[in-house]
């Protein structure tokens, strides 16, 4: 087998947030992605998702651990070779309306990137790609000439795919790039971002809560919970089959769009409130929620293991 494009070890990124308060968003993640694969991460807010993401695309630095992209640590990256690093890797954010500069054109803000790449040796040729690159997204290539107040959220975040399209890169982290969007725009996203990764052979992190989204684009599914992966699976197996208690309680909130079923099914309602990610539980981390929690769960934090076919997950009763 070839080797994976990106490699996650033993990831961590801690916050100290003074008083000796250290805030622990991302603890010990690990995982990878093989070429051309999609890979979701689930979870309530506040569990890490994005921290992760950032931190995966060095806007973070790390407090642990490694993220190999083609088996080179990119925290060891300097110079020329953290350039190409940063055309290879790019984010599609969750604001759309946070994440393009209001002063700029969309000419501008598409071709900001291959100015700084040197992409580009014209200003034809670059008003020619950054057509291009609308039209990629299904957008006019008379909105080039616009500023981002005139656009709608979802041409915004089409604006923000094309400005991470522009440099060809092979892996893009999506942090909850449907979120702030109406839900009829949601499946127009999603739909493209699965268009643009068949027709260019891209490589993604997709970040979201939404479960049947993450779902639909996915091709394996890591559970995140206070900073650490619980559980990890084919999409498929972990919708059919979720093994932890937490994945449970989550599938169970999804609608299904059958009354029948819908009234008959049986609804996990965690008791207690996310514990702090600042004073984190001894043992398993979600203990003080868990249905089935017992003493050993108080003390023993469970590993992440393979409980069938690449199907992995944190708990003793798994």
């Amino acid at each position: 087998m070839s080797k994976p494009l990106i490699e996650v070890n033993h990831l961590s990124k801690f916050f100290n947030l003074g008083n000796n308060n250290i805030l622990k968003a991302v603890n010990d993640l690990n995982f990878s992605i093989e070429q051309g694969e999609t890979v979701g991460v689930v979870g309530e807010s506040g569990c890490g998702k994005s921290t992760a993401g950032r931190t995966m695309m060095r806007l973070y630095e790390p407090t642990e651990g490694e993220v190999l992209f083609n088996g080179k640590n990119i925290y060891s990256m300097r110079g020329s070779e953290l350039k190409q690093l940063r055309r290879d890797m790019q984010m599609i954010f969750q604001d759309p309306y946070a994440s393009l500069n209001p002063r700029m054109t969309v000419m501008d803000i598409i071709g900001e990137s291959l100015d700084v790449h040197k992409l580009v040796s014209s200003r034809k040729e670059r008003k020619k790609r950054v057509e291009q690159l609308l039209d990629l997204v299904n957008l006019n290539a008379a909105h080039a000439s616009r500023y981002p107040h005139e656009f709608s959220g979802g041409q915004r975040q089409r604006i923000g795919i094309a400005r991470a399209l522009a440099v060809n890169p092979k892996f893009i982290i999506a942090d909850e790039p449907i979120s702030a969007l109406d839900v009829s725009i949601q499946a127009q996203v999603v739909n493209l971002l699965q268009d643009l990764q068949r027709d260019m052979g891209l490589t993604y992190l997709f970040i979201a809560h939404d479960l049947s989204m993450v779902k639909h684009i996915s091709d394996r599914v890591a559970v995140m919970y206070l900073g650490k992966i619980v559980e990890l699976a084919r999409s498929e197996d972990l919708y059919s089959d979720p093994r932890h208690p937490y994945t449970r309680a989550l599938m169970s909130a999804i609608p299904i769009p059958d009354p029948d079923v819908e009234q008959t099914r049986e609804r996990i309602v965690l008791s207690g409130d996310l514990p702090s990610p600042i004073h984190l539980p001894t043992g398993c981390p979600f203990h003080t929620r868990c249905p089935i929690a017992t003493d050993k769960c108080k003390v023993d934090a469970p590993k992440l293991l393979e409980v069938k076919d690449k199907h992995f997950a944190a708990c003793h009763y798994a």
